[in-house]
């Protein structure tokens, strides 16, 4: 453990100028005290780890002192390969970039290592996209990925219900989820907004026109591209579920219910829903997107599930129970 750590407090400081014993600590999730000990018995060892004193002070490596990664091992290699999605990198217009980076990498390895590319690839593929789904790479996400990368300000054109409109964009990131690509972009200027409110969501395949000019933003440093993309997907999910209906399940229907709706919806229905009656049903209620959705998914868990309120949807379930009735009798 602590030989891999000192490897680590080694690549951290050849990343970055300098850096204080605290934010080491923070990194590699010891005490100040150990930070002081391991750049101790990295400074013994050979490595030129050099301590400023004071308040401003941190640990950085002098004489330009790198390190190779023949310290890796098998396992490290292999998750190392791991780390790239083919698919995505390929529609971002990243493969070769990709491809050439791998090939650096295996040849900076030790030859027993060199086979670690093929076994991670025999051993693991992402296929982001749901099931029964076809998907397709947006048109502009080459120019938008270029953009990213290179923190250029765009103008973008977009579907907005029955309406295009044009905005300036600063793009931070791109978002893969279930096969469908997002822009995570901040509106600049926009001083009606204060933190993460400032940054705003965009599926590509609804842009139009991208123009990516030379002009660049300055990027927020502190912005986190993943707590952000969680926060959001969680307002989006909470959002659309504006209804509700109550419902009565059979023991049947409750296992079949987070098969059929939202997965969070459901859990929180169960964990206020009441005990079950004589005949072993449960009564809970429900929040959905509108009686529309609710009625196409309910209608999956056919007789294991009876709706009680709203009274429009509950009048719908037996129009079609009448339906059904009728055409099979």
């Amino acid at each position: 453990m602590r030989a891999a750590r000192l490897i680590k407090m080694v690549l951290l400081l050849q990343a970055r100028p300098s850096m204080t014993a605290a934010e080491l600590a923070d990194e590699l999730e010891v005490s100040e005290r150990t930070i002081t000990r391991d750049a101790q018995a990295l400074s013994e060892a050979g490595v030129p780890v050099y301590a400023d004193r004071g308040r401003t002070g941190g640990y950085r490596l002098i004489g330009g002192y790198r390190t190779r990664l023949t310290g890796l091992g098998r396992s490290e290699a292999e998750a190392l390969f791991l780390s790239g999605v083919p698919g995505a990198l390929r529609e971002m217009g990243l493969e070769d970039a990709a491809s050439a980076a791998r090939l650096k990498v295996s040849a900076a390895l030790m030859p027993s290592l060199r086979d670690a590319s093929q076994n991670a690839s025999q051993r693991f593929h992402l296929d982001a996209p749901g099931w029964f789904k076809e998907t397709t790479t947006p048109e502009l996400l080459p120019v938008l990925a270029d953009a990213v990368w290179d923190d250029r300000l765009v103008t973008a054109r977009y579907r907005r219900e029955d309406a295009e409109v044009e905005r300036e964009l600063e793009p931070y990131g791109l978002v893969l989820k279930a096969g469908v690509w997002y822009l995570c972009a901040r509106v600049p200027g926009n001083d009606s907004f204060r933190g993460n409110g400032s940054f705003r969501v965009y599926r590509i395949d609804r842009f139009t026109a991208i123009a990516a000019g030379e002009d660049r933003f300055v990027r927020d440093e502190e912005f986190d591209l993943p707590g952000f993309w969680e926060e959001r997907a969680a307002q989006f999910a909470r959002g659309i579920l504006r209804s509700e209906v109550v419902l009565r399940l059979s023991e049947e229907g409750v296992r079949r219910l987070p098969y059929a709706t939202d997965v969070a919806s459901t859990r929180e229905a169960l964990e206020t829903a009441g005990a079950p009656d004589d005949a072993g049903r449960v009564t809970l209620t429900l929040a959905v997107e509108n009686e529309n959705v609710a009625y196409t998914q309910l209608m999956s868990l056919g007789p294991e599930a009876e709706v009680l309120e709203p009274a429009t949807l509950r009048e719908r379930f037996a129009a079609a129970a009448r339906q059904m009735a009728d055409r099979y009798r």
